[in-house]
């Protein structure tokens, strides 16, 4: 009997709540395929870590542990990376089939977005060129919702987004408690949402007043809006509201604001020298509010991609659901896919898990879609909040603690024997 080919799972890109929900899918589906495949191994701190041969035994871990990973939230489990696999570095491209072959690693699973598809897809295309039997397949990923084409026939949404979704629209209910007892002393509050220059996140803040009635303006990348009319919108709400709420993405445009790029030259508002938020906030005060008090703000950060207790339970199981996906793809249709999930028409929401060729979702960047920008270009249309409401469930994620703290898995270290020389990854050579 030949002997069972191995597997290498990876991360690539930002965390989100529920990217280990799609690794623990790999995993226990593989694991209840015996006749398929050998040993499941992660790469380390994803791409990364297949350069470097750095490879956890997923097999050796305790099932609980494994069970766990639906709970635990970001990527500390098996870690992550934005590590940029370019057309230039043929020796990187090289050592990942090294690297397959001294394993006899015959499946490759990526989780995350675009630029991570990208990599499986460049993966996948080599190995067939020498002559290496790996079947590579993407599981989706990312908070920002922007995999795909604009008419979601791709994809309808990805693992992630729901969850950050419901974040947004629980944060602002809050908000707007506060707002509500505070606002003659602080009349107006800015809140920053992730999301790069894509508006589907701040779009979710109107998740928490589907009927319109807080005093609550979105302000997108797309709505083309300046600071000028902003404080004037701002002050015409205080005018009318005597309050304000503002989410703004922190993509929109207020000018330069020192923005920094990861290696997939995507740009790290979070680690630019000021914030949209700053901005937003001290050019409403500098020019003035139509009531007393000042405008204050606030920036949830990384924290809307690794809260747990917020995550949105149907997030989660779709999440599990596609990386199950991803290797009935890899079983039944072979290389060059990335697992799907599609809306079914009709008023119930009801999805199917399909798959999708990788060349196509490959360095795909969807926008948020002009028509469900609302006339007003502060808002959002009741198309949007149908198209969203369903992804961020209706029940609390249970997740287990222990002390009193929340119990995420912990993965014993059990590595995969090293068998090739040291290797520093191209671009981080000096």
């Amino acid at each position: 009997m030949a002997k069972l080919k191995n597997v290498v799972v990876a991360q690539s890109g930002g965390p989100t709540p529920v990217i280990n929900s799609t690794l623990r899918g790999i995993v226990e589906m593989c694991k209840a395929m015996p006749d398929h495949f050998g040993t499941v191994y992660a790469g380390l701190h994803g791409i990364e870590g297949v350069l470097k041969e750095e490879l956890l035994n997923l097999s050796a871990q305790p099932d609980e542990e494994i069970a766990l990973l639906s709970v635990t939230p970001a990527a500390g489990s098996i870690g992550t990376c934005r590590y940029k696999l370019k057309t230039t570095q043929q020796e990187d491209f090289e050592r990942i089939i090294e690297v397959f072959k001294a394993h006899q690693v015959g499946y490759f699973f990526y989780i995350g977005g675009n630029d991570s598809m990208d990599t499986a897809h460049k993966v996948a295309k080599l190995a067939h060129e020498r002559g290496l039997d790996l079947v590579a397949v993407g599981g989706p990923k990312t908070i920002d919702n922007d995999v795909g084409d604009s008419e979601f026939k791709l994809i309808d949404h990805t693992p992630g987004y729901g969850s950050v979704a419901r974040y947004w629209a629980l944060t602002v209910q809050g908000a707007n408690e506060e707002n509500a007892g505070s606002y003659p002393a602080d009349p107006v509050l800015v809140l920053q949402a992730m999301g790069r220059r894509i508006g589907f996140i701040p779009a979710a803040a109107r998740l928490a007043d589907p009927h319109r009635q807080m005093p609550l303006q979105i302000y997108l990348p797309e709505s083309g809006i300046t600071l000028e009319e902003m404080a004037d919108l701002v002050n015409d709400e205080l005018k009318r509201s005597k309050r304000c709420i503002v989410v703004v993405s922190e993509g929109f445009d207020v000018g330069a604001i020192g923005e920094r790029r990861d290696a997939f030259g995507h740009v790290q508002f979070s680690s630019s020298e000021t914030t949209v938020e700053q901005v937003v906030v001290n050019y409403l005060n500098k020019v003035g509010l139509a009531a007393r008090g000042a405008a204050r703000g606030n920036i949830p950060g990384t924290d809307q991609r690794h809260n747990m207790i917020y995550a949105s339970t149907v997030d989660m199981e779709e999440a599990y659901k596609l990386g199950q996906k991803a290797v009935q793809i890899a079983v039944e249709d072979g290389s060059g896919y990335m697992s799907t999930i599609l809306r079914e028409p009709g008023p119930i929401y009801r999805v199917r898990y399909d798959k999708v060729p990788l060349e196509l979702v490959a360095n795909s960047e969807r926008k948020f879609p002009r028509q469900w920008i609302a006339e007003s270009r502060i808002d959002v249309t009741d198309e949007f909040i149908a198209y969203a409401r369903p992804l961020i469930g209706d029940n609390w994620p249970s997740v287990p603690l222990v002390n009193g703290l929340q119990r995420f898995a912990r993965l014993e270290r059990i590595m995969a024997d090293q068998k090739l020389p040291a290797y520093v990854p191209q671009a981080y050579r000096g």
